[in-house]
Protein backbone atom coordinates (compact mmCIF):
# COMPACT_ATOMS: atom_id res chain seq x y z
CA UNK A 1 0.00 0.00 0.00
CA UNK A 2 1.30 3.35 -1.13
CA UNK A 3 1.49 6.16 1.66
CA UNK A 4 -1.34 8.54 1.65
CA UNK A 5 -0.58 12.09 2.77
CA UNK A 6 -3.97 13.65 3.93
CA UNK A 7 -4.91 16.76 3.38
CA UNK A 8 -4.28 19.28 6.42
CA UNK A 9 -6.31 22.68 5.42
CA UNK A 10 -8.69 21.59 3.28
CA UNK A 11 -12.12 22.82 4.39
CA UNK A 12 -9.82 25.99 5.74
CA UNK A 13 -7.39 27.33 3.52
CA UNK A 14 -9.74 26.02 0.48
CA UNK A 15 -12.68 24.20 -0.33
CA UNK A 16 -13.20 20.55 1.35
CA UNK A 17 -15.01 18.78 -1.48
CA UNK A 18 -13.98 18.31 -5.17
CA UNK A 19 -17.17 20.40 -6.60
CA UNK A 20 -16.59 23.19 -3.86
CA UNK A 21 -13.20 23.60 -4.59
CA UNK A 22 -12.74 23.38 -8.75
CA UNK A 23 -15.57 25.99 -8.65
CA UNK A 24 -13.44 28.07 -6.32
CA UNK A 25 -10.41 27.41 -7.96
CA UNK A 26 -11.89 28.69 -11.44
CA UNK A 27 -13.36 31.43 -9.33
CA UNK A 28 -9.64 32.22 -8.90
CA UNK A 29 -8.75 32.76 -12.39
CA UNK A 30 -11.79 34.94 -13.15
CA UNK A 31 -11.44 37.42 -9.97
CA UNK A 32 -11.05 40.84 -10.65
CA UNK A 33 -7.12 40.29 -9.55
CA UNK A 34 -6.89 37.06 -11.51
CA UNK A 35 -6.34 36.92 -15.22
CA UNK A 36 -9.98 37.38 -15.63
CA UNK A 37 -10.30 34.23 -17.62
CA UNK A 38 -9.78 30.23 -17.78
CA UNK A 39 -6.44 28.87 -18.58
CA UNK A 40 -6.50 25.94 -21.40
CA UNK A 41 -3.54 23.66 -21.48
CA UNK A 42 -1.71 23.95 -24.36
CA UNK A 43 -0.49 20.57 -25.60
CA UNK A 44 2.07 22.06 -27.53
CA UNK A 45 3.76 24.32 -25.25
CA UNK A 46 6.97 25.40 -25.72
CA UNK A 47 8.13 24.73 -21.97
CA UNK A 48 10.09 27.81 -21.75
CA UNK A 49 9.31 28.35 -17.30
CA UNK A 50 11.45 26.56 -15.22
CA UNK A 51 9.91 28.19 -12.43
CA UNK A 52 7.20 29.96 -10.63
CA UNK A 53 6.86 31.91 -7.15
CA UNK A 54 3.23 31.41 -6.23
CA UNK A 55 1.34 32.07 -2.42
CA UNK A 56 -0.04 30.11 0.04
CA UNK A 57 -2.48 31.62 1.83
CA UNK A 58 -6.04 30.64 2.00
CA UNK A 59 -7.37 30.74 -1.44
CA UNK A 60 -9.82 33.62 -0.52
CA UNK A 61 -7.15 35.84 0.04
CA UNK A 62 -3.98 34.80 -2.33
CA UNK A 63 -5.84 32.56 -4.88
CA UNK A 64 -6.40 35.31 -7.31
CA UNK A 65 -2.41 35.93 -7.47
CA UNK A 66 -2.16 32.51 -7.71
CA UNK A 67 -3.94 32.27 -9.83
CA UNK A 68 -2.34 34.12 -12.39
CA UNK A 69 1.60 31.82 -12.35
CA UNK A 70 -0.75 28.78 -12.99
CA UNK A 71 -2.37 30.74 -15.86
CA UNK A 72 1.05 31.26 -17.28
CA UNK A 73 1.82 27.76 -16.85
CA UNK A 74 -0.74 25.95 -18.79
CA UNK A 75 -0.40 28.26 -21.65
CA UNK A 76 3.17 27.06 -21.67
CA UNK A 77 2.32 23.50 -21.83
CA UNK A 78 2.49 20.82 -19.28
CA UNK A 79 5.51 19.59 -17.02
CA UNK A 80 5.89 15.85 -16.13
CA UNK A 81 7.40 16.55 -13.00
CA UNK A 82 6.51 19.82 -10.19
CA UNK A 83 9.18 20.28 -7.20
CA UNK A 84 7.37 22.48 -4.49
CA UNK A 85 9.75 24.15 -2.09
CA UNK A 86 7.64 25.60 0.32
CA UNK A 87 8.95 26.63 4.19
CA UNK A 88 8.20 24.97 7.57
CA UNK A 89 5.80 26.95 9.73
CA UNK A 90 5.21 23.87 11.64
CA UNK A 91 8.52 23.11 12.99
CA UNK A 92 8.27 19.24 13.13
CA UNK A 93 10.98 17.04 10.85
CA UNK A 94 14.26 18.08 9.51
CA UNK A 95 15.96 21.18 8.96
CA UNK A 96 15.62 20.10 5.45
CA UNK A 97 13.13 17.81 4.08
CA UNK A 98 12.07 15.50 1.49
CA UNK A 99 9.31 12.91 0.63
CA UNK A 100 10.60 10.28 -1.49
CA UNK A 101 7.46 8.06 -1.89
CA UNK A 102 3.76 8.10 -1.60
CA UNK A 103 0.49 9.85 -2.90
CA UNK A 104 -0.50 13.58 -1.79
CA UNK A 105 -4.68 13.27 -1.58
CA UNK A 106 -6.70 16.16 -2.19
CA UNK A 107 -10.27 16.75 -2.88
CA UNK A 108 -9.10 16.21 -6.63
CA UNK A 109 -7.54 13.25 -6.09
CA UNK A 110 -4.64 11.59 -5.33
CA UNK A 111 -0.89 13.23 -6.67
CA UNK A 112 2.20 10.55 -6.58
CA UNK A 113 5.52 11.56 -5.57
CA UNK A 114 8.20 11.67 -7.80
CA UNK A 115 10.51 8.67 -6.32
CA UNK A 116 13.57 9.06 -8.86
CA UNK A 117 13.54 12.78 -8.34
CA UNK A 118 13.53 12.64 -4.64
CA UNK A 119 16.02 10.29 -4.29
CA UNK A 120 18.59 12.25 -7.32
CA UNK A 121 18.20 15.05 -4.87
CA UNK A 122 19.12 13.55 -1.38
CA UNK A 123 22.22 12.08 -3.51
CA UNK A 124 23.12 15.04 -4.35
CA UNK A 125 22.30 17.13 -1.49
CA UNK A 126 23.75 15.98 2.45
CA UNK A 127 21.60 18.22 4.22
CA UNK A 128 18.26 16.88 2.75
CA UNK A 129 16.71 14.52 4.88
CA UNK A 130 14.17 12.22 3.95
CA UNK A 131 11.35 12.84 6.60
CA UNK A 132 7.61 12.93 6.26
CA UNK A 133 7.12 14.33 10.01
CA UNK A 134 7.79 17.80 8.34
CA UNK A 135 5.23 17.38 5.61
CA UNK A 136 2.27 16.38 7.91
CA UNK A 137 0.81 19.51 8.96
CA UNK A 138 2.73 22.12 6.63
CA UNK A 139 0.09 23.78 4.17
CA UNK A 140 2.45 25.73 2.24
CA UNK A 141 3.06 23.07 -0.19
CA UNK A 142 -0.28 21.30 -0.18
CA UNK A 143 -1.91 24.33 -1.49
CA UNK A 144 -0.07 24.67 -4.95
CA UNK A 145 -1.47 20.73 -5.69
CA UNK A 146 -5.65 21.66 -6.40
CA UNK A 147 -4.22 24.49 -8.64
CA UNK A 148 -1.88 22.26 -10.66
CA UNK A 149 -4.83 19.17 -10.58
CA UNK A 150 -7.15 21.44 -12.05
CA UNK A 151 -4.88 22.42 -15.07
CA UNK A 152 -3.26 18.44 -15.42
CA UNK A 153 -5.67 16.42 -13.58
CA UNK A 154 -3.29 13.72 -11.70
CA UNK A 155 -1.05 13.39 -14.71
CA UNK A 156 1.87 14.60 -13.20
CA UNK A 157 4.37 14.05 -10.04
CA UNK A 158 5.51 15.81 -7.66
CA UNK A 159 8.41 16.17 -5.01
CA UNK A 160 8.22 18.29 -1.99
CA UNK A 161 10.81 19.85 0.36
CA UNK A 162 10.10 21.70 2.89
CA UNK A 163 12.57 24.00 4.52
CA UNK A 164 12.82 24.73 8.30
CA UNK A 165 16.70 25.85 7.37
CA UNK A 166 16.43 28.90 5.91
CA UNK A 167 20.25 30.09 5.30
CA UNK A 168 21.30 31.55 1.84
CA UNK A 169 23.88 28.73 1.52
CA UNK A 170 21.21 25.78 1.93
CA UNK A 171 19.62 27.47 -0.14
CA UNK A 172 21.77 27.38 -3.26
CA UNK A 173 22.80 24.22 -2.04
CA UNK A 174 19.28 22.74 -2.38
CA UNK A 175 19.20 24.86 -6.15
CA UNK A 176 22.29 22.89 -7.38
CA UNK A 177 20.93 19.85 -6.72
CA UNK A 178 17.48 20.71 -8.30
CA UNK A 179 19.56 21.55 -11.89
CA UNK A 180 21.56 17.94 -11.18
CA UNK A 181 18.27 16.15 -10.66
CA UNK A 182 16.41 17.90 -13.36
CA UNK A 183 18.53 19.13 -16.27
CA UNK A 184 17.40 16.64 -18.80
CA UNK A 185 13.58 16.32 -17.73
CA UNK A 186 10.62 18.45 -18.20
CA UNK A 187 10.05 19.67 -14.76
CA UNK A 188 9.01 23.01 -13.06
CA UNK A 189 9.96 24.12 -9.89
CA UNK A 190 7.23 26.22 -7.56
CA UNK A 191 8.57 28.28 -4.90
CA UNK A 192 5.57 28.65 -2.15
CA UNK A 193 6.06 32.03 -0.40
CA UNK A 194 3.97 35.05 0.73
CA UNK A 195 6.18 38.13 1.44
CA UNK A 196 5.82 40.77 4.19
CA UNK A 197 3.18 39.99 7.01
CA UNK A 198 1.27 42.25 9.05
CA UNK A 199 2.17 45.64 8.17
CA UNK A 200 0.09 48.92 6.99
CA UNK A 201 -0.03 48.40 3.28
CA UNK A 202 1.84 51.06 1.77
CA UNK A 203 4.86 49.12 4.18
CA UNK A 204 4.02 46.35 2.56
CA UNK A 205 4.13 47.49 -1.12
CA UNK A 206 7.14 49.03 -0.73
CA UNK A 207 9.33 46.41 1.06
CA UNK A 208 7.65 43.70 -1.10
CA UNK A 209 8.25 45.49 -4.33
CA UNK A 210 12.42 46.09 -3.00
CA UNK A 211 12.70 42.56 -2.32
CA UNK A 212 10.72 41.38 -5.19
CA UNK A 213 13.09 43.68 -7.81
CA UNK A 214 16.08 41.98 -6.65
CA UNK A 215 13.94 38.44 -7.41
CA UNK A 216 13.50 40.06 -10.96
CA UNK A 217 17.25 40.57 -11.50
CA UNK A 218 17.62 36.76 -10.17
CA UNK A 219 20.39 38.18 -7.21
CA UNK A 220 19.97 35.46 -4.63
CA UNK A 221 22.24 37.41 -2.92
CA UNK A 222 20.70 41.02 -3.13
CA UNK A 223 17.35 39.08 -2.52
CA UNK A 224 18.73 38.36 1.43
CA UNK A 225 20.56 41.93 1.88
CA UNK A 226 16.77 43.33 1.23
CA UNK A 227 15.08 41.04 3.72
CA UNK A 228 17.65 41.86 5.76
CA UNK A 229 18.23 45.45 5.69
CA UNK A 230 14.17 46.47 5.33
CA UNK A 231 13.57 44.08 7.35
CA UNK A 232 10.95 42.16 5.06
CA UNK A 233 9.38 38.73 7.05
CA UNK A 234 8.58 36.89 3.60
CA UNK A 235 8.08 33.39 4.88
CA UNK A 236 9.99 30.96 1.99
CA UNK A 237 12.73 33.36 1.40
CA UNK A 238 15.02 29.93 1.17
CA UNK A 239 12.18 28.56 -1.36
CA UNK A 240 12.30 31.61 -3.62
CA UNK A 241 16.67 32.02 -3.51
CA UNK A 242 16.84 28.27 -4.59
CA UNK A 243 14.59 28.41 -6.90
CA UNK A 244 16.21 31.68 -8.25
CA UNK A 245 20.21 29.48 -8.53
CA UNK A 246 17.70 26.64 -10.45
CA UNK A 247 16.44 28.58 -13.00
CA UNK A 248 19.50 30.70 -13.36
CA UNK A 249 21.69 26.88 -13.57
CA UNK A 250 19.29 26.26 -16.57
CA UNK A 251 19.82 29.51 -18.48
CA UNK A 252 17.09 32.53 -16.68
CA UNK A 253 18.35 35.56 -17.68
CA UNK A 254 15.71 37.54 -15.71
CA UNK A 255 12.08 36.65 -13.50
CA UNK A 256 8.75 38.62 -14.40
CA UNK A 257 6.25 39.40 -11.99
CA UNK A 258 2.60 38.75 -12.80
CA UNK A 259 0.99 40.02 -9.97
CA UNK A 260 1.32 41.63 -6.36
CA UNK A 261 -1.57 42.24 -4.39
CA UNK A 262 -2.38 42.04 -0.55
CA UNK A 263 -4.42 40.43 2.05
CA UNK A 264 -6.18 44.39 1.98
CA UNK A 265 -6.77 44.37 -1.84
CA UNK A 266 -9.17 41.87 -0.88
CA UNK A 267 -10.72 42.74 2.12
CA UNK A 268 -10.84 45.84 2.06
CA UNK A 269 -8.62 46.49 5.63
CA UNK A 270 -5.72 47.71 4.58
CA UNK A 271 -4.28 48.84 8.02
CA UNK A 272 -2.64 45.12 8.72
CA UNK A 273 -2.01 42.54 5.37
CA UNK A 274 0.11 40.19 4.08
CA UNK A 275 1.32 40.51 0.79
CA UNK A 276 1.64 37.78 -2.04
CA UNK A 277 3.69 37.72 -5.40
CA UNK A 278 3.19 35.43 -8.39
CA UNK A 279 6.64 35.38 -10.70
CA UNK A 280 7.61 33.36 -13.53
CA UNK A 281 11.29 32.15 -14.51
CA UNK A 282 11.70 31.01 -18.29
CA UNK A 283 14.65 29.80 -19.90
Amino acid sequence: MAKIRRPTVAGTFYEGNAEALKAQVENCFLHRFGPKKLPEVNKNGSRKILGLICPHAGYVYSGPVAAHAFYELALDGKPDVVVILGPNHTGYGSALSVMNEGMWRTPLGDVEVDAEVANAMVKEISILDVDELAHRHEHSIEVQLPFLQYLYGNEFKFVPVCFLMQDLESAVEVGRALVESLSDRNAVVIASSDFTHYEPQASVNRKDLAALKAVETLGAKQFYSILEAQNVSACGYAPIAALITFAKGLGAEKAELLSHKTSGDITGDTSSVVGYAAVSFKK
